[in-house]
């Protein structure tokens, strides 16, 4: 090639335009901070902020009514936030604020910040399980429902009591343990008062089938006057084999309009559960619950007893006993008998057998 454009082809080369090399350098300037940004927020929303030390996780309690500074401050004072600042920032722009949720919440240990924010801004609480079963009074029962929610067992306690609200579940506060079935349940933490009524009254109604009904019916008995015998069976015998035949006691007894004479009903009267035998002084207290002195059912149940004394009572053996006495082997089992003199002789056998073990 000669000439000009031989010239022109073995020349110095051009510079690039600068408008082009601002341009770019300026876009690799943009890129790197809309990176760093990106970087910045990423490490913010998945930092991890919740340290436990040793445990792998734990329960955090947002009370009724708590805002999110509440939230915040009490997740500080346990020590359980590592950065208050990142989880309130990521809190702001999810909108935690306006949607904090009373309630228990699981953490575990080494919780990133938007997996915590959005457990606590879900609403997403564990449940808590209460065992409902050997309670003897309503304050035991508001005592052990209170331990385990947020409604505390003085409030639970004015509930139990109240006859005008009780009275809507067609209950009082001597009958008010015939609501509750035995069973464990599940509640969340901040379950109030009335959804817990609401819940027990839907299972009460659940285990009170038509078939059930029509069996305490047949027994011309209230459903609440089933639940009374059956806490009194409940307490005189532990074997499951033999609750058929001492409710049938009970049931002839009503019958034939004789007092029931039933031993836990005394000790319920005496609110002393040391007593391990019943003395003629013990028979003598003035108490409704006294059944040597009052004929018929007492005011209400003496227990809260389980679902296999209350079938017991609807599906009671049919016999013509009236006396039972715990055997003299103690073995947990008892002697029936349908006259006083055959009951005597049991019961002498039986107190021969305590008076050697020296039980008072």
């Amino acid at each position: 090639m000669t000439g000009k454009a031989a010239a022109h082809a073995t020349g110095t080369p051009r510079n690039p335009r600068p408008g082009v090399t601002k341009a770019y350098v300026a876009a690799i300037a943009a890129a790197l901070l809309a990176g760093s940004v990106l970087l910045w927020y990423y490490v913010r929303i998945t930092k991890p902020v919740i340290d436990l030390k040793e445990k792998k996780s734990c329960y955090f309690y947002i009370h009724t009514g708590s805002g999110f500074t509440a939230v915040k401050d009490s997740l500080v004072k346990r020590g359980y936030l590592t950065d208050a600042e990142a989880f309130e920032w990521l809190a702001r722009r999810k909108h935690y604020e306006q949607h904090v949720k009373p309630g228990r919440y699981r953490l575990v240990n080494g919780m990133h910040n938007n997996a915590l924010v959005n457990l606590l801004r879900s609403g997403k609480q564990e449940p808590v399980r209460i065992v409902i079963q050997n309670v003897r009074t309503r304050e035991e029962l508001a005592g052990k429902i209170g331990n385990h929610l947020e409604v505390d067992s003085a409030r639970l306690s004015k509930l139990f009591n109240d006859r005008a609200y009780l009275a809507q579940f067609g209950v009082s506060p001597p009958t008010l343990l015939v609501l509750f079935i035995p069973d464990t349940y599940e509640f969340f933490w901040n379950t109030s008062g009335a959804q817990l009524f609401s819940r027990i009254f839907r299972e009460y109604n659940q285990f009170w089938t038509p078939g059930r009904r029509h069996r305490a019916d047949s027994l011309h008995l209230s459903l609440q006057e089933v639940v009374t015998l059956a806490s009194i069976v409940e307490k005189e015998s532990n074997k499951k084999d033999e609750k058929p035949a001492i409710a049938g006691v009970y049931l002839n007894r009503l019958k034939r309009q004789m007092p029931l004479q039933a031993d836990p009903t005394v000790i319920f009267a005496w609110n002393d559960y040391r007593i391990r035998r019943v003395l003629k002084v013990h028979t003598q207290i003035q108490s409704p619950y006294n059944t040597y002195v009052h004929a018929g059912l007492p005011p209400g149940p003496i227990c809260l007893p389980s679902t296999v004394s209350v079938d017991a009572v609807l599906d009671a053996a049919n016999h013509n006993y009236i006396y039972f006495c715990a055997r003299e082997d103690l073995s947990g089992y008892h002697n029936f008998a349908a006259d006083l003199d055959a009951h005597n002789r049991n019961a002498r056998k039986y107190q021969q057998a305590l008076n050697k073990m020296n039980i008072k």
